[in-house]
């Protein structure tokens, strides 16, 4: 099979941390530039998850205890190994995210069980938003939403330095334009 080109190979890291992946069945293969999404998401997404599963652990194992006895307390451990698992999930789902700026289109592949490959014509691109709520401030990070002629399109990239989001949303717009004016 042959190796993602333009990022790291096996082994090594990139800027983003991600690890360098030879191309599998049902990933996108060929000449393009991967680029994954920034390591801030993963620490955002984590801290989610530990501030709803820290305090339910915290406070369902001493009411279960109070209330119950000892023996249903280990019933608290139940969210615990949920969250432990959450914990690989959001990892693993974070380095699933990754796009690619080709010639014609934008290519936004992601996801671990359900993989999806977005292509995005930059001629069919209509409005490219830029957008960052106040815990993705807080982590350095923004999204950038692609709108299409389709109402069902589903092309966005979240975790992007807000340099990179900017730069891309520049790029896009630029190449739309060009793209649309021979319609």
């Amino acid at each position: 099979m042959s190796q993602l080109t333009g990022g790291p190979s096996d082994g090594e890291t990139d800027r983003t941390g991600q690890t360098g992946r030879t191309g599998q069945a049902g990933e996108p293969e060929g000449a393009e530039r991967w680029r994954g999404v920034e390591r801030g998401l993963l620490r955002m997404r984590r801290t989610l998850l530990a501030a709803v599963s820290v305090p339910l652990v915290a406070v369902l194992g001493p009411v279960l205890w109070l209330a119950a006895g000892p023996w249903w307390a280990v019933l608290a451990a139940a969210p615990a190994a949920v969250a432990l698992w959450g914990w690989r999930a959001i990892a693993r789902n974070w380095a699933s995210w990754r796009y690619s700026e080709r010639d014609d289109d934008l290519l936004i592949a992601r996801g671990v069980i359900w993989r999806g490959l977005t292509v995005v014509p930059y001629g069919r691109m209509q409005l490219v938003e830029v957008t960052s709520g106040p815990l993705e401030r807080h982590f350095g990070l923004a999204r950038v939403q692609l709108h299409t002629a389709a109402a069902t399109t589903d092309a966005h990239i979240p975790g992007l330095a807000p340099e990179e989001a900017e730069r891309l949303r520049d790029r896009l717009t630029e190449l739309g334009e060009a793209r649309s004016a021979g319609l």
